[in-house]
């Protein structure tokens, strides 16, 4: 910047700054992610940080003049709904702040501009209930007095001259972090969003000084370095499961009251935004209990909850050399989930105005329960991609390739969501996206071989060419206790529930090769319906050694009963698992529906060997 140009900054000027220090950031996400160590060594930060800026890189990447104001309330506005993580939700408020200031002027002079950086400081800071030094937020603090020392008592007027000396003092507080924090000096590390917000204001300060952009980076060529610590031996400031994150909106918001109610709930909250939209941002073990409690002040949307505990565990597992992921219509049991490190992308599921996160901020039992109850009957949705692009940003970031297993396309547009996440990514791991052809327990069933094949430290190659094999061998059958529920969810009209019901049929339901639901015949009074069941079942097993699921809708003594009879039918059953049925089952079937589904056994010892 020279002349003219070096006393004001415009929009134009304004975005491209900015699109070089996201650049910036996004190239070190990677080492942004190995030095997370605080409030949790979820190792994070980076994927978070990305998602969040890269969506202000929509907004900045507009063709055409842009305006100062508008420019700025753009990027405020994509960084609120896209933030993840502590640090994405401070940044975000950050930018709200310094648009909140700027209104509707053209352009920056110095001290618009110094005025506007203290108003996101003080934004970032309003956003923690318990704002900590040693963070983000005091480099942003030592950012914006760096600058208004200098218009103010030093008169300085040149852009470029500012915002570099205002870079030497931000990374003098970013080189304070662990002395301000015990776990960071326990880590060796920096702080991981503190060093985010650092290379954000070199990107910026770079272009003013050179007039030359950051390029978009190329994330491919980083992925191979590993965690700087064992995130196992970290003081986790935050225990609670759940990094919890909802958007509320209405005409006014209550900000305190919001705030004080959450603050009881868990740690590291985050309340960012405006009066009329506020994204919350709190690290829990009841996320349904944030949810609620939003509800109480406004409209809620763009509801997620990430495992930090399962991403914890993920990040220090060196034997697997991929990941496995599945939507919440897979049903497997919870011991398989946590022993083989499963991550889930949740459905949604909507009880009229009132909305859950599948398996995450609703049971399977609470689900029955308010089935049962309720007079509204439930409505499921797939996830969004924005859902799974989230979880394959940071898999895709740990792992050299992430195996995606989803329910069939026949049915859903849950494969082609996360088909789409998928191609978005930019992280360096690559990601597979599996049509499984089937859904629930046999969808489950594919992605507890796959994760056992990863357990045994085979790539991902080889596991994707055994479950492709196994896929058009996978099949299943089912019986549904009460129709009704079909019949309110309009999968079936009345009469065929009238009629079934005279003649006392209990419907026997088959899933075809490519996941469709068909009804393959009927048994006849409820007499030892459960061996006549199994008698039905043993007869279509394919010959030799198999593999068996049970599910049941909150039947269990029913099911434990058809695994007896089962057992004694089928001789060469190799592995049987009985679980309960979620809700992309249990919405459309209700209480005491039970499925079967069954593969010809394969292990993933018998797939290494082939291998080998």
């Amino acid at each position: 910047m020279t002349g003219e140009t070096a006393k004001y900054l415009d929009g134009d000027t304004l975005a491209a700054a900015l699109r070089s220090g996201i650049h910036r950031v996004l190239g070190e996400q990677d080492l942004l992610n190995r030095i997370n160590v605080f409030p949790v060594a979820d190792s994070d930060t980076g994927t978070n940080l990305a998602l969040s800026l890269g969506a202000a890189l929509v907004v900045l990447n507009r063709p055409g003049e842009k305006h100062l104001g508008t420019l700025l309330a753009g990027v405020a506005d994509a960084l609120l709904d896209s933030s993840r993580g502590n640090s994405g939700a401070i940044v975000a408020q950050f930018f709200q702040g310094m648009s909140d200031e700027v209104g509707e002027i053209t352009r920056f002079t110095t001290y618009t501009f110094s005025k506007a950086v203290s108003a996101g400081n003080d934004y970032a800071h309003d956003a923690l209930s318990k704002p900590r030094e040693g963070t983000i937020l005091s480099v942003i603090a030592a950012f914006a007095e760096s600058i208004r020392h200098q218009v103010n008592s030093e008169r300085a007027s040149d852009f470029s001259a500012i915002i570099v000396e205002a870079l030497n003092r931000a990374e003098e507080a970013l080189e304070n972090t662990p002395n301000q924090l015990e776990v960071l000096r326990k880590a060796g590390v920096v702080d991981a969003g503190a060093k985010g917000f650092t290379e954000l204001v070199a990107g910026i300060a770079g272009y003013l000084a050179e007039g030359t952009e950051v390029p978009v980076p190329d994330t491919s060529v980083v992925h191979e370095m590993a965690p700087i610590f064992d995130s196992r031996e970290a003081d986790n400031e935050s225990q609670y499961r759940y990094c919890t994150e909802c958007i509320v909106t209405a005409d006014n918001i209550n900000r305190r009251k919001l705030r004080e109610a959450l603050s009881e709930l868990g740690d590291s909250l985050v309340l960012a935004g405006t009066k009329r939209k506020a994204k919350i941002h709190i690290h829990v073990d009841e996320p349904e209990q944030v949810f609620d409690t939003a509800r109480k002040f406004g409209e809620l949307s763009s509801e997620k909850a990430d495992d930090m505990h399962r991403q914890q565990q993920a990040t220090h597992d060196g034997k697997r050399r991929f990941a496995v992921i599945v939507d919440s219509v897979a049903d497997i049991s919870d011991a398989d989930m946590e022993r083989l490190d499963i991550h889930m992308v949740p459905a949604r599921i909507q009880f009229g105005s009132h909305g859950y996160l599948d398996k995450v901020s609703i049971t399977i039992d609470e689900f029955y329960n308010e089935l049962a109850h309720n007079p509204e009957h439930p409505t499921t949705s797939q996830p969004a991609p924005g859902d799974f692009r989230r979880q394959f940003q940071f898999l895709a970031s740990h792992f050299d390739d992430v195996l995606s297993i989803n329910l069939t396309s026949t049915v859903s547009g849950t494969y082609e969501a996360a088909r789409l996440a998928a191609s978005r990514s930019n992280a360096p791991g690559r990601i597979h996206v599996v049509d499984s052809q089937t859904g629930s327990l046999g969808q489950g069933q594919l992605a507890v071989l796959a994760a056992e094949c990863a357990e045994l430290g085979l790539d991902a190659e080889t596991t994707l060419a055994a479950i492709r094999e196994q896929i058009p061998h996978s099949s299943g059958f089912g019986i549904v206790s009460d129709m009704q529920y079909a019949v309110r969810g309009g999968r079936m009209p009345a009469w065929v529930r009238s009629i079934a019901a005279a003649l006392r049929l209990i419907p026997i339901i088959s899933i075809t090769s490519d996941g469709r639901l068909t009804l393959s015949g009927a048994l006849v009074g409820r007499r030892n319906r459960i061996e006549r069941f199994a008698h039905y079942v043993a007869k279509r097993l394919p010959g030799g050694p198999v593999e068996v699921g049970i599910g049941h809708a909150i039947c269990e003594h029913d099911a434990l009963k058809l695994e007896r009879h089962l057992r004694r039918l089928v001789p060469d059953i190799q592995k049987l698992v009985v679980t309960g049925l979620g809700p992309g089952i249990g919405a459309h079937a209700g209480p005491g529906t039970m499925l079967v589904c069954f593969r010809p056994w394969v292990s993933a010892e018998d797939i290494a060997h082939r291998a080998n």
